[in-house]
C-alpha cells in the first residue's frame, strides 16, 4: 500500500452543506418522518463527499484528535485515562482479572480482519488460529494466558500489513513491555492503519469516481430535490441577479436604452456573470446557490485571492504613476515592492481595521523603496507633495467605489469572462496591463475557477436550463429578478 498523505488541504470544507431546511413552528411536530429526513441527510452527506473525492485531488481522512485545550479534548483523555487505569488495576490483581483484555483482544481481531484483502488467505487462517477467542477464554480460566505472546504476533501482522509510513511506529511497539501501554499504543497505531487503508481505497477508486461523478452528483441533486422541491429557491434567485446585471449592462451600452433596443440575452453569458458573482459574495448573505453550495469553501478562498491581487494590482498602479517608467523597470524593484506588498496584506481580508492598517503600512514601505530606488539611480528624491498624495491614494484603496480598485476589478472580471468563456481548453486571454505584472497569479486562479465552474456546469446544466429559460425566453422574465433579490 503506497505511502498517504498525512493532511488534507486547507481548502477542504469543514462541514458537510446543509441543503435542508428543517424550520417548523415551536412546539409543533414535523412536517416529515424521521426516516425521510435521516434518508435526506444521508443523500446530502453521500453526494458532498463523493463531490469533495473527485474536486479536492488531495482529500484524504485525518484521525479525529480533539485538542487538548479544548472541552471535547479534556474529556476525552479523563475517559481515557480512565479506562486504561481500570485495566491496570485489573491486571495487577491477585489473580489477575482479564475480563476486559480479553475484549480488547476479540476488538484487535476484528480491526485487523477489517485491513484483510481477499488475497490474504493464509494470514486470515493465521489470524484466526492464535486469536480464537474460545481458545483465550479456556487459557483465561487455566491461568494460562501468555498476553505479550499473542502481541508478539499481533505487532507482526501489524507490520505485514501496514503502509511504509507506518513502518516506525510499529517497530516502536516492540520495545514495549508493559501491556497496558502495550495495548493502548496497538489501539492508536491500528486506527492509524484503518485511515491509511479508507485513504488508499479513495486514490483507488478515484478514477472510476471522476467517470461517474457527473451522473452521480446529477442524481443525488435530484434526489434532494423530489424530496425538498425548493432547493432550488436561492439558485434561482442568484440566476435572476445575474440575468437582471447583464440586462442593466447591456442597456448601460445601448444608445437608446429599455427593454425592447436589446436582444435576447445569452443563457451563457448570464450563467458567466452568475458565477462571477459567487467570486464577490457577501459572507452575511446565507441564501447561498444550493447548486453550488458543496464549492463554496473553495470559491470563498478565491474571492479573498482575488480580493488581494487587486488591491496589489491597484499599488503597483498607483506606484508607477508616480515614479514612472525608468525606476519601476529596475531589475528586483517590482518583485521585493510586491514581496512587501504580499506579507503586509496577508491576513488583511477579514477585518476592515486590518486593511486599513495594512494599506498605512505598504504606503510607508512604497515610499521607502521608491526612495532608495532613486538614489541608487542618482536621481531626485520624489516631492513631499507627490509622497503624500501617493500614500493617501494607497490609504483610501479599502472604500468599496475607490475608482482604482473598481478599474482593476473589471479588467480582472474580464479577463475571468474570457477565461469562461474560452471554455477548459483554450488559451487563455491576454491580461491587460498593470495586470500583466500579476499574469502567473491571475492565471492559477483563473484556471482554479474555470475547473469549478465547468465541473458545476457539466452537473448542474440541466437544473440550470429551465430558470434561465424562464427568465431569458419570457417576457419580464429577467427584470422581475431585481424584486425577489
Amino acid at each position: 500500500m503506497p505511502n498517504q498523505r498525512e493532511g488534507a488541504t486547507d481548502d477542504s470544507p469543514a462541514d458537510l452543506p446543509c441543503l435542508e431546511k428543517l424550520d417548523s413552528p415551536t412546539g409543533s411536530p414535523p412536517t416529515a418522518s424521521l426516516s425521510s429526513l435521516m434518508e435526506l441527510e444521508n443523500c446530502v452527506s453521500n453526494l458532498s463527499l463523493a463531490h469533495e473525492i473527485v474536486v479536492n485531488r488531495d482529500f484524504c481522512f485525518k484521525p479525529r484528535n480533539p485538542s487538548t485545550d479544548s472541552l471535547e479534548g479534556r474529556v476525552t483523555e479523563i475517559v481515557h485515562r480512565a479506562f486504561w487505569d481500570s485495566l491496570q488495576e485489573q491486571l495487577n490483581s491477585d489473580p489477575p482479572n482479564y475480563s476486559h483484555a480479553v475484549l480488547l483482544l476479540q476488538e484487535v481481531k476484528t480491526m485487523l480482519q477489517s485491513l484483510l484483502l481477499p488475497a490474504h488467505v493464509r494470514l486470515r487462517s493465521q489470524l484466526d488460529e492464535v486469536l480464537d477467542m474460545d481458545l483465550i477464554r479456556q487459557e483465561v480460566d487455566h491461568g494460562a494466558l501468555d498476553l505479550h505472546r499473542l502481541a508478539e504476533f499481533v505487532i507482526n501482522t501489524m507490520a505485514s500489513l501496514c503502509a511504509p509510513v507506518r513502518d516506525p511506529e510499529v517497530r516502536a511497539l516492540r520495545d514495549l513491555k508493559e501491556p497496558v501501554e502495550l495495548l493502548r499504543e496497538i489501539f492508536r497505531v491500528l486506527g492509524l492503519m484503518k485511515t491509511d487503508m479508507v485513504n488508499f481505497t479513495i486514490q483507488s477508486l478515484r478514477p472510476h469516481l471522476m467517470q461517474q461523478a457527473i451522473q452521480y452528483e446529477r442524481a443525488k441533486f435530484q434526489q434532494i430535490l423530489d424530496k425538498q422541491p425548493d432547493s432550488l429557491d436561492n439558485t434561482t434567485a442568484w440566476l435572476q441577479a445575474a440575468a437582471s446585471e447583464v440586462v442593466s449592462a447591456c442597456e448601460a451600452q445601448s444608445d437608446s436604452p429599455g427593454p425592447d433596443s436589446r436582444g435576447p440575452l445569452s443563457p451563457t453569458a448570464v450563467l458567466n456573470r452568475a458565477y462571477i458573482r459567487l467570486l464577490h459574495w457577501d459572507p452575511q448573505d446565507q441564501k447561498y446557490p444550493e447548486t453550488i453550495l458543496m464549492d463554496r469553501a473553495r470559491l470563498d478562498a478565491l474571492g479573498q485571492r482575488l480580493q488581494m491581487l487587486v488591491l496589489e494590482a491597484s499599488v503597483l498602479l498607483l506606484t508607477n504613476a508616480q515614479c514612472g517608467r525608468v525606476v519601476f523597470s529596475l531589475q528586483g524593484f517590482v518583485g521585493k515592492l510586491r514581496q512587501s506588498i504580499t506579507a503586509l496584506l496577508e491576513g488583511s481580508h477579514t477585518r476592515e481595521a486590518d486593511l486599513k492598517g495594512a494599506l498605512l503600512g505598504i504606503g510607508e514601505i512604497v515610499l521607502q523603496q521608491m526612495s532608495d530606488a532613486l538614489a541608487t539611480q542618482g536621481g531626485a528624491a520624489l516631492p513631499q507633495e507627490s509622497q503624500d498624495l501617493l500614500k493617501g491614494q494607497i490609504s483610501e484603496l479599502w472604500k468599496q467605489n475607490n475608482p482604482v480598485c473598481v478599474l482593476i476589478g473589471e479588467r480582472v472580471q474580464g479577463f475571468l469572462q474570457d477565461m469562461l468563456r474560452g471554455g477548459p481548453a483554450k488559451r487563455s486571454p491576454e491580461l491587460p496591463a498593470p495586470l500583466g505584472l500579476l499574469s502567473a497569479e491571475l492565471l492559477e486562479l483563473g484556471t482554479a475557477f474555470g475547473r469549478i465552474v465547468h465541473f458545476n456546469q457539466t452537473v448542474f446544466g440541466p437544473f440550470y436550463a429551465p430558470i434561465l429559460r424562464k427568465l431569458l425566453f419570457q417576457p419580464g422574465g429577467a427584470e422581475a429578478g431585481e424584486d425577489s433579490r
